[in-house]
Parts: structure tokens; C-alpha cells; sequence
């Protein structure tokens, strides 16, 4: 019987089509990198004013992903009304060297692109 490999075993795939799979969505890097920043327990209320405009069903869809993919630790103290915070793991702290080279790249290079896409009046 043939043994069926999973995209992520196969030898040939790009390690950065993984890496745009994890990161998918608009909303993804802005969350991951102010989580990065604040390095410290952040209540889910400064997390959305951070992202704004994002909705609270995508900040909870992104926040319940990354805690799945063991990037993000969620903290639920047991209080009236309830609190929640979210912190950056040890693995999430990690993609800091990354996201400050796009975050680099792009205010090196963002005003270039702004500029080619920009239509001439």
C-alpha cells in the first residue's frame, strides 16, 4: 500500500507557503506583532483598538487560531465579569526577528509602493 504524504512532509514544498498559511489573513500579523510588542498580558478590548477596525468575530476567530498553533496563550480569571487576557508564547516571540524585518522592509520600501500603485492624475 502507498503511503500518502502530507503537504507539510514533502521534501519540495516551500517552507513559505506554510509560513503564509499560518500568518493568513488580514488581520494576523497587526494581532501577532502588537501581542510581540506589548510582551505582557493584554485584555481582549486593547487588543481590538490596537487592530481597529477588526471586528470582535475576527479578533476571535485569529486569537482561538493562534492559541490552537501554541502561539498565543489565553487566561480566563474567573471574576464577574469574566476577564480574558491574551499573551504571546515562548514559540510566538520567536517570530519577532521576522516580523520586524517586514515591518522594516516595509518602511524602507512602503512609500515605493504606494507610489507605483497610486494612479497619475
Amino acid at each position: 500500500m502507498e503511503k500518502i504524504v502530507s503537504s507539510t512532509e514533502s521534501p519540495n514544498r516551500c517552507p513559505m507557503v506554510d509560513f503564509v498559511n499560518l500568518i493568513a489573513g488580514k488581520w494576523a500579523i497587526p494581532i501577532l506583532y502588537r501581542l510581540i510588542i506589548e510582551d505582557r498580558p493584554v485584555r481582549f478590548g486593547v487588543l481590538q483598538r490596537a487592530a481597529s477596525p477588526i471586528t470582535q468575530k475576527e479578533l476571535t476567530r485569529h486569537l482561538r487560531l493562534f492559541e490552537q498553533q501554541s502561539l498565543v496563550a489565553r487566561t480566563v480569571y474567573p471574576e464577574m465579569p469574566p476577564r480574558v487576557e491574551y499573551e504571546i508564547t515562548e514559540l510566538g516571540k520567536t517570530l519577532k526577528p521576522t516580523l520586524d524585518s517586514l515591518a522594516g522592509w516595509m518602511t524602507t520600501h512602503g512609500s515605493s509602493i504606494r507610489d507605483a500603485t497610486t494612479p497619475a492624475n
